[in-house]
């Protein structure tokens, strides 16, 4: 069932999701300083791309660098891949069979807000941190 959701979301937002998040990823390759930024951008990217069957769980080595990096991807790019997500995410519940994929949308903001100190795990084992 997880592969046949995965599929309908990949055709639906999935892949335009994954755009939004790559070139985020690119654009803050460009600088050197924001490169770990960029690595998240396409490590989100890739869970928006096949989201059914993995969640996101709090990294138990997080800390201040965590929320400051958190701070400054908001102000770079978050804001922008939410309003994707919730722009997606309406547009999605429009149509009955398109509840899930909104919802699964919604899910999907607020570690496009602050990825870091975030783990991408399968859903079998949510709880297998660092």
């Amino acid at each position: 069932m997880k592969t046949l959701l995965n599929l309908i979301w990949l055709v639906l937002s999935g892949f335009w999701l994954f755009l939004g998040y790559l070139l985020a990823g690119v654009l803050m390759c460009v600088l050197i300083i924001t490169i770990p930024w960029g690595i998240a951008a396409f490590r989100i990217g890739v869970y928006a791309l096949w989201p059914f069957g993995y969640t996101t769980v709090q990294r138990r080595d997080a800390g201040a660098a965590s929320f400051l990096g958190n701070v400054i991807w908001f102000l770079l790019a978050g804001w922008w891949l939410a309003i994707g997500h919730i722009v997606t995410g309406i547009a999605l519940c429009v149509t009955i069979i398109g509840i899930p994929f909104g919802i699964a949308n919604f899910k999907l903001i607020p570690v496009s807000l602050v990825p870091l100190g975030r783990e991408i795990v399968r859903t079998d084992q949510p709880f297998a941190t660092r």
